[in-house]
């Protein structure tokens, strides 16, 4: 989806197709389940964050595990993204008036693109960045991956040993489609 302000490159597939077919290459992969830390340490001020999105217990203990982490990351607000879309307009209210600087949607792929893009315009929210699994890893439900593979852009492929019965389709079906996408992007600049 390209119609979000700001759209960062979490995987390193983004990384290195900028630098195989474009003039202008991303420097480095920039991970929510980094960014997520990230945030609150290089920022100078508290923020207030509200996390939206994952199971119940997992949200909780994501919250717990941040606000214990990070002195300047304030947790105003936590909910399971387990909802009907008729709780949507009630659901962004209570979002507003939680006061928060940042929230983070954690309702996986396409779901939380498409809850941000439905509900924008009510989100009284400066900054909305989606992050698929990401309370999963601050909690340790999910392994990440050893810091030589992150930094070698493997981490995708610790992953699929990690869980191939859920990511080997996946990654079978999207990363041919993704490297032809940005072929054709290459070839039609060029013509």
């Amino acid at each position: 989806m390209d119609e979000g302000s700001c759209i960062h490159a979490d995987g390193q597939s983004v990384v290195s197709f900028s630098r195989w077919f474009h003039a202008t290459h991303i420097p480095e992969r920039a991970a929510t389940t980094d960014m997520i830390h990230d945030l609150p340490e290089r920022f100078q001020q508290n923020l207030r964050h509200y996390l939206l999105g994952g199971k119940e217990e997992v949200v909780h203990e994501a919250a717990r595990i941040l606000g214990a982490q990070h002195e300047r990351m304030e947790v105003v607000g936590v909910r399971n993204g387990y909802f009907r879309s008729e709780d949507e307009d009630e659901l962004c209210e209570q979002i507003s008036a939680s006061g928060a600087d940042v929230l983070w949607v954690g309702m996986g792929k396409p779901a939380e693109q498409k809850f941000c893009l439905r509900n924008r315009n009510k989100l009284k929210v400066p900054v909305i960045i989606t992050c698929g699994g990401c309370y999963n890893y601050v909690t340790g439900h999910y392994p990440r991956a050893p810091m030589w593979m992150q930094n070698a852009g493997l981490e995708w492929v610790f992953r699929l040993m990690d869980d191939p019965k859920k990511l080997f389709w996946r990654y079978a079906l999207t990363n041919p489609h993704s490297v032809f996408c940005a072929w054709r992007y290459r070839k039609s600049r060029r013509g």
